[in-house]
């Protein structure tokens, strides 16, 4: 048989910093980083950016406001993203949205203020803010592990069409979601709950058109009263209608609603419904099942919305996603690990780079059909610096849902604002710290919340 020999070829790139993954993390770690003056290189998979939001097809951006939806807090680039899509008509801003619609689902807590937008347009704005930041994007190239000299990686080598390569760089982010570079670094790391045993299930998205909505909304607003939530399951939009469609047997999946978000365009929808349970997203063997799986569900479902459910009827799919979304896999050992305690009590650290008061949803804690979800008891709570640096490496640092944290925190800031806030702050101290010639974690962290600020983040 043919070798394949994996040997370098080029040893050409070099970045100050350099972004691996170009996720809702990633490409704002990549533009932050940018704007204060240094050498950027962004490394994505895909052929363009956006990550979940593009090619996962997730949306809408969950709440950027406070508890009581009175106050944005999750501003900065997040912000900028969302007021650029809005002009051109590929978002609404969240200040528009409220709770208790067909945009969040008709579901109320944790809910208000969504930002519903549509993908293309993201993808247009992300190729715009790219270029006027100066970021190199090197689209279908694959991270394959760091090169390390000591505790500190020097550079990674990557695969693409024109072979294997070493990129070099002095200050590396981890937005690969899964945590792939630090793991590959040698870095310590949970898998899901491992005290439980359990990773949140995941989610095959799909886009459908053709949905007449006010149809729709008749039918909903006629039995809302009859949302309730019992042993751990939310009994929520269109569960009479799957109830229906189970009795005569054609309904098989583990679920009793229908997740339905309306897009911008009032006839298209976001669907958030199918559930694949036990997924490995570290593993490429999970990972193909998982998709396959996905497929077949959105099929079940689509049959489904064109034979149950009123102003639905006509309904035709979009398009399923690209990929299988991803609630939880690896969540790295930083200098300090996030708590679920640390969110619901809403506590603001001294070193926070980002406030948010997204709630703890953890879907499958109890089933295929539940899930487990906590609103915080105050304004909002602080995503600490710390939790972005990973133990035992330095130049280094991860943003995104595979920060330091616990199953419980991270079900509440794995969500996409949350990580373009991560991402932003991490893209920031990587500028910095090349700049000033010092490790991010020996980096002020004061110095760095004011730079934060001084970009419109909300500290």
């Amino acid at each position: 048989m043919p070798q394949f020999d994996l040997t370098p070829e080029r040893d050409t790139l070099r970045a100050d910093v350099i972004v691996i993954g170009g996720g809702p993390s990633g490409m704002c770690a990549a533009i932050a980083a940018a704007r204060q003056g240094v050498r950027v290189l962004l490394v994505e998979q895909g052929g363009f950016l956006g990550g979940s939001a593009t090619r996962g097809l997730v949306g809408p951006f969950m709440t950027c406001y406070d508890r009581k939806g009175e106050n944005m807090i999750i501003r900065g680039l997040f912000e900028e993203i969302v007021d650029r899509m809005v002009a051109r008509g590929w978002a609404l801003h969240p200040s528009t949205v409220r709770a208790g619609t067909g945009f969040t689902s008709w579901i109320v807590v944790g809910h208000d203020h969504v930002t519903p937008f549509e993908p293309e347009g993201l993808k247009r704005v992300m190729d715009d803010m790219m270029e006027e930041a100066g970021v190199k994007v090197l689209f279908h190239t694959d991270f394959l592990k760091p090169v390390m000299e000591g505790n500190a990686p020097v550079g990674i080598v990557v695969s693409s069409k024109r072979g294997i390569e070493i990129i070099r760089g002095k200050v590396f982010i981890d937005c690969t979601g899964d945590g792939d570079v630090a793991a590959r670094a040698g870095v310590p790391f949970e898998m899901g709950n491992e005290e439980l045993g359990l990773i949140q299930p995941a989610t095959m998205f799909f886009h459908v058109y053709g949905v007449d909505a006010q149809a729709l909304e008749a039918d909903i607003q006629a039995n809302i009263h009859n949302f309730y939530r019992k042993d751990g399951v939310n009994y929520r939009s269109l569960h009479w209608r799957v109830s229906q469609a189970r009795e005569r047997g054609d309904w098989p999946l583990q679920r009793v609603s229908i997740g339905m978000f309306r897009q911008p365009r009032p006839d298209e929808w976001c669907i958030n419904t199918s559930r694949i349970m036990g997924v490995d997203s570290t593993d490429n063997e999970s990972l193909s099942a998982a998709e396959v799986a996905g497929r077949r569900q959105a099929e079940i479902i689509m049959n489904f919305l064109n034979k149950y459910v009123p102003g639905c009827e006509n309904a035709r799919l979009r398009s399923t996603a690209s990929y299988v979304g991803i609630r939880e896999s690896r969540h790295i050992r930083g200098d300090y690990r996030l708590t679920g305690e640390d969110l619901i009590s809403a506590q603001v650290p001294e070193d926070s780079i980002l406030l948010a008061a997204n709630s703890v949803d953890v879907h499958g804690r109890f089933g295929p059909t539940s899930n487990e979800y906590m609103p915080i008891t105050g304004d909002y709570y602080g995503i600490p610096y710390r939790s972005l640096l990973p133990v035992g490496v330095e130049n280094l640092l991860v943003a995104g849902r595979c920060v330091s944290a616990d199953s419980t925190a991270a079900g509440a800031i794995r969500v996409m604002p949350p990580c373009m806030g991560m991402g932003q702050a991490a893209g920031t101290a990587a500028a910095m710290a090349v700049k000033q010639g010092v490790t991010p974690r020996s980096l002020d962290v004061q110095a760095l919340r004011r730079c934060l600020r001084e970009n419109k983040a909300f500290l």
